[in-house]
């Protein structure tokens, strides 16, 4: 990263444009951030404000790191001049293509275009750009990009393996947790995993089993506090005991078969997301987003600190 990338263009300054951009300016970098929406440019601004003090808390903010680097433009063109461009777009396919036709023409070929999508596949969105679709490929983060580190990177049928190995410096040196897909998926790899757990909640709400609110907590208080700080394979691993993973399987095989039984056939339908929405209400019990944002990213802030304490020691 150090030389080759001085300049970052975020396309798209929602809340994960907006939240990389917080990032990208914490870690020394200059960002020429665009979106065509009006206001944007104040939205931007304020929430890099918000996010600022704890990315200082982190230990995230580099030397030379401000918010005074940050410039915007509402002109797509005004992006030339960047090294690296991360894309926010809507996960629309049409406008993606389009937008990755504009992209291949305005920057250098020597500059990567990596999107920020949750799900399209790259040799989709890559099918707009006919200059040089060697050196788009998806940088998919999670929400919020400036304190969660995985970045999920996903080659295209015309993606250089250069690009995605310069992609992978990039975000390496931003402090980031990359990993790499070998074939590409619609949602990639860890939505992928979220979806099946979402669609088990729904199933057990719907079906009467439990409330919204008591779903939640049986993953935040339970198996969720462990997957901050392993993965579910090696946690299996630990359930072992001294027999590890081939005890656990030995034991748990025939039962894990049961528990992946479905309830009953799932159709989300507009009466069953009703439902949920329902039930989510009275959870969140008035507070607002901004507060519950808030809760979130203080909770994550200290497993993040604790974790970085844990791999230093």
């Amino acid at each position: 990263m150090s030389g080759e990338i001085q300049k970052v263009a975020v396309i798209g300054t929602g809340v994960i444009g907006a939240s990389w951009s917080a990032l990208f300016l914490a870690r020394g970098l200059d960002v020429i951030a665009t979106d065509p929406a009006p206001g944007a440019e104040a939205r931007l601004r304020d929430y890099i404000a918000t996010a600022w003090p704890a990315l200082v808390a982190l230990g995230a903010v580099a030397p030379g790191g401000t918010p005074e680097r940050l410039s915007f433009t509402a002109a797509l063109s005004g992006i030339s001049g960047a090294d690296f461009a991360q894309e926010n777009g809507p996960e629309r396919l049409p406008f993606k293509q389009d937008l990755y036709r504009q992209l291949d023409e305005i920057l250098p070929p020597e500059v990567i275009i990596a999107t920020s999508s949750s799900g399209l596949t790259m040799t989709d969105i890559q099918k707009g750009c006919a200059r040089h679709p060697e050196r788009c490929l998806v940088g998919h983060p999670f929400n919020p990009p400036h304190l969660i580190p995985l970045v999920e990177l996903v080659a295209g049928q015309k993606t250089a393996p250069q690009s995605v190995c310069r992609a992978d410096e990039f975000y390496t040196g931003l402090g980031k947790r990359t990993i790499r897909l070998n074939k590409e998926v619609p949602g990639h790899v860890a939505n992928r995993l979220q979806g099946v757990l979402v669609r088990e909640i729904i199933s057990l709400v719907n079906e009467g089993v439990v409330s919204v609110a008591d779903a939640d907590a049986a993953c935040s208080w339970g198996p969720g506090l462990r997957w901050g700080v392993m993965g579910p394979v090696m946690l299996n691993h630990l359930g072992g005991g001294e027999g590890g993973i081939e005890h656990f399987y030995a034991q748990f095989a025939k039962p894990l078969e049961t528990w992946w039984t479905p309830l009953a056939p799932l159709a989300f339908t507009p009466d069953v997301q009703q439902r949920m929405i329902e039930g989510l209400r009275a959870e969140v019990a008035g507070r607002t987003v901004q507060s519950l944002a808030a809760e979130r990213d203080a909770l994550l802030l200290a497993l993040l600190k604790a974790r970085r304490e844990r791999e230093d020691a």
